[in-house]
């Protein structure tokens, strides 16, 4: 089966009982056994549901991975793979990436013993300098969040030795982007994002072809018991069926928001792998079957302008996240990048001019007149070049 045929059967069975074309919400919290430890493969939800198990194997599919653990959001996912290190073991991880997943390891994992050490992963120089004898994974976000950066999969996985490759996928999509057939060992999603589409729930995944390690994050997504609801997996496997046609409308969009912004005389510098002008571009093309719907960008001029082109936006709404239907706008070191510190967030290109949008499947012609009109409803400074 191919991709958008997969997203719409596998793991998705007609119902056995009833012959329900759709996977039913099976919303129970425990099963009746017909003896003591003799039951249908269901004993209590957090240990699986039926409706969980078959977004779990919708979502393995997707990633051509053997595979999956759902959870209750793309943050219990990546907590439940860094819990197949232990005290004392090392982690390379991009400097550029989410803040939420910055503030876990910072100011949570580190506090059991787990060493993280942040470098630009696009330089593979910079990699090798950072990798220690006790080094156990590297953790990489590619595209990363909120620069746009791409790091090479591959190359990265050539030098990891015995340590496991880890890539949040979330911004590419399994759509666009294939990193288990690159080498790495583990892929983790937001599924709040892309693959739910609609911004109507929150959840994660963790994809793997590897036995143990999905062994390891079965028995800590069991134990520590972030789990979705079955109502939240129905709507997160609902989303997943429509990706390919959503994403290929986002990257249209987006190439056309890129290319728009980059005319424009008093925008600084834009973010987008679908630009000939970014940076990795050609390994873009190489490593994604496409660009994505995510477009990072820097008006010239104060801080305060940017803030003010985001506030007098129509159809941008104002908010964090990102992926769904609908076009969004942030300011990333207010909003997501947050709770990473000022310096650290300026030395990495984080500063408070840049502004991230989610670009959505609206007309393309009302996106540009919205981005038109805020443009010009917030000239550049006199004296601003």
């Amino acid at each position: 089966m191919k991709f958008s045929t997969r997203a719409i059967h596998a793991g998705q069975g007609a119902d056995p009982t009833t012959g329900a074309t759709i996977v039913p919400i099976y919303q129970t919290s425990t099963y009746t056994q017909d003896a003591v430890g003799e039951h249908k493969g269901f004993d209590y939800s957090r240990t699986v549901n039926p409706t969980r198990s078959a977004l779990e194997a919708q979502l393995a599919s997707l990633e051509d991975a053997r595979f999956g653990s759902a959870f209750a959001s793309g943050m219990a996912a990546t907590a439940a793979v860094l819990n197949t290190l232990s005290a004392g073991d090392h982690a390379v991880v991009t400097d550029d990436l989410y803040g939420g997943t910055y503030r876990l390891f910072s100011r949570v994992l580190s506090r059991y013993g787990i060493d993280f050490t942040y470098v630009d992963m696009s330089d593979l120089d910079a990699v090798r300098a950072a990798v220690k004898p006790n080094t156990k994974m590297f953790w990489i976000e590619t595209p990363t969040n909120p620069l746009l950066k791409l790091i090479d999969i591959e190359a990265i996985c050539a030098l990891r030795g015995q340590a496991v490759v880890v890539v949040d996928n979330t911004f590419a999509s399994p759509y666009f982007q294939q990193p288990l057939s690159l080498g790495a060992d583990i892929v983790v999603h937001s599924t709040t994002k892309y693959i739910g589409g609609h911004s109507d729930v929150v959840g994660g995944a963790a994809l793997t072809n590897d036995r143990d390690l999905y062994d390891v994050i079965k028995f800590h997504q069991n134990a520590v018991g972030g789990v979705p609801g079955p109502h939240d997996a129905w709507l997160t496997m609902r989303g997943a069926k429509t990706l390919a046609l959503r994403m290929r409308e986002h990257a249209r969009n987006a190439q056309a928001v890129a290319e728009f912004l980059e005319a424009h005389d008093d925008v600084a510098r834009v973010y987008y792998p679908g630009l000939a002008s970014h940076p990795q571009h050609a390994l873009a093309k190489r490593q994604m079957s496409g660009f994505g719907g995510m477009v990072s960008f820097v008006l010239t001029g104060p801080q305060e302008r940017a803030l003010d082109f985001a506030n007098r936006l129509q159809y941008f709404s104002l908010a964090e996240s990102l992926g769904g239907v609908e076009s969004l706008i942030c300011h990333p070191a207010r909003m997501t990048h947050g709770s990473i510190p000022k310096e650290d967030r300026e030395r990495r290109g984080v500063t408070d001019g840049l502004l991230r949008l989610s670009v959505g499947i609206e007309d393309l012609d009302d996106l540009l007149d919205d981005l038109r009109t805020a443009l010009a409803a917030t000239p550049m400074p006199a004296g601003v070049s």
